[in-house]
C-alpha cells in the first residue's frame, strides 16, 4: 500500500509508492549528455566569458589566463544584474523591484571531459574553498541577503553547457524555500527546544535504514520523506547554520564524503542527470541555534506533472530505505 509521509521541517507531504517500487536499473539513462562544439569554459578561451572574480591555479598566475585550476567569472547571460539599486515599489496589491543581484559561474575543471563525480578529493576540496570565498565576498554588499549556490548536471536537470560547472546566485531577498525551512526549523525549535536537523541526524545514527555513508563530521542520508528517487541529503554532524564556518578539517572531510556519495550514485545509475544545491543560513547572520546548514542532491528521474503541481504534493516510486540500501551497497 502506499504511504504518505510528511516532512518533519516542511510539513510537505510526500506519497511513497511502493507498488511502483524501483530499482536503480528502471532509471537507466540512455546516453551520456554531450553536445560537443566550441565550449567558452575551456583553458584558451578566457577571453570569451567576462574577467574572473575568483581563480585557483600556479603562485603568480595572470588573471583570465590558462593555467588555471578553477575560476569562477560572471554569467555572461545573467539572470540578475549587480549594477543599479533595488528600487522597491508598489503597483497597487503588488510588489516589485530592480532585478538586482549577482549571477555567476564557478568552472569545476579546466578538462572539459572530467564531470564533478570524476574529481579526486584532493580538487573537489577546491570546489567548496571556492563557495566559500564567494560567499564572503558577496557577503558584503548589503543590497544582498542570500547566496544560492547550486549544480545542474544534465540536460534534464537544466545544464546548458556540458563542462562541468555550478553557480551562484546572489539575492537581495531570501528565496521561499529557505523561508520556508528556517521557519519550520524555529516553529521545531520552539516546541523542543532542539535543532530539528541535529534531531535527524540522532535519528538517522540510531535507526541506521537510511544512511548512505558518514565520516567522523559529515552524514549522508536518504531523508525519510524524499521529493525523488535517491534524493540525498547532506549534513554536518556538529550543529552550524553557516557554510562558512568550517575548517580545513572539515572542507578536507566534506570533500571525501562528497566524492563517496557521488560514486555511489554513479554506479548505481550511470549518467544520472542531477541538481545539487548548498542551504545555509542568510548573509550576515548570527549562529542560529534552530537552524543546520546542508546540501540537498536531487537526481532528475521522474517527471513533475498535472498532479504534482496541482497539489504540491511528489510521487516517489522508490522508498528512501531502499534507495539508501542500493547506494550504501555500490561498489565503488
Amino acid at each position: 500500500m502506499p504511504e504518505l509521509r510528511k516532512d518533519p521541517v516542511l510539513g510537505r507531504w510526500i506519497i511513497i509508492a511502493k507498488e511502483r517500487g524501483k530499482r536503480p536499473t528502471d532509471f537507466i539513462i540512455s546516453e551520456p549528455d554531450t553536445r560537443g562544439g566550441f565550449c567558452p569554459l575551456c583553458p584558451g578561451n578566457e577571453k570569451t566569458t567576462p574577467a574572473e572574480v575568483l581563480g585557483y591555479g600556479p603562485e603568480g598566475r595572470t588573471p583570465n589566463t590558462p593555467n588555471w585550476q578553477l575560476r569562477v567569472v560572471p554569467n555572461k547571460y545573467p539572470a540578475l544584474v549587480i549594477e543599479g539599486e533595488l528600487q522597491k515599489e508598489g503597483e497597487g496589491l503588488y510588489d516589485k523591484m530592480n532585478g538586482i543581484g549577482a549571477h555567476e559561474v564557478l568552472v569545476e575543471t579546466p578538462n572539459h571531459d572530467e564531470t564533478f563525480t570524476q574529481l579526486p578529493p584532493s580538487r573537489m576540496v577546491k570546489i567548496f574553498h571556492a563557495f566559500r570565498d564567494r560567499i564572503l565576498d558577496l557577503e558584503k554588499d548589503p543590497r544582498f541577503k542570500y547566496v544560492m549556490i547550486f549544480k545542474n548536471h544534465g540536460r534534464a536537470a537544466g545544464a546548458s553547457l556540458e563542462h562541468s560547472h555550478s553557480q551562484l546566485v546572489a539575492l537581495p531577498i531570501l528565496p521561499r524555500m529557505i523561508v520556508s525551512e528556517l521557519a519550520g526549523a524555529l516553529s521545531y525549535y520552539k516546541y523542543k527546544e532542539r535543532c530539528v536537523y541535529c534531531d535527524i541526524i540522532r535519528q538517522e545514527l540510531n535507526e541506521r535504514k537510511r544512511i548512505v555513508c558518514e565520516n567522523e563530521h559529515f552524514l549522508v542520508i536518504t531523508p525519510y520523506a524524499p521529493r525523488s528517487p535517491f534524493e540525498m541529503w547532506l549534513l554536518p554532524k556538529r550543529h552550524t547554520s553557516r557554510y562558512t564556518n568550517q575548517t580545513q578539517e572539515t572542507f578536507t572531510a566534506l570533500s571525501e564524503i562528497f566524492s563517496e556519495t557521488m560514486r555511489r550514485l554513479e554506479t548505481c545509475i550511470p549518467n544520472v542527470p542531477y541538481n545539487l544545491v548548498l542551504h545555509s543560513a542568510p548573509l550576515r547572520t548570527e549562529e542560529m541555534k534552530h537552524y543546520h546548514y546542508h546540501f540537498e542532491i536531487m537526481p532528475k528521474l521522474t517527471s513533475i506533472a498535472g498532479f504534482e503541481w496541482g497539489s504540491g504534493f511528489y510521487i516517489n516510486p522508490t522508498p528512501p530505505e531502499d534507495a539508501a540500501k542500493f547506494l550504501r551497497e555500490a561498489q565503488i
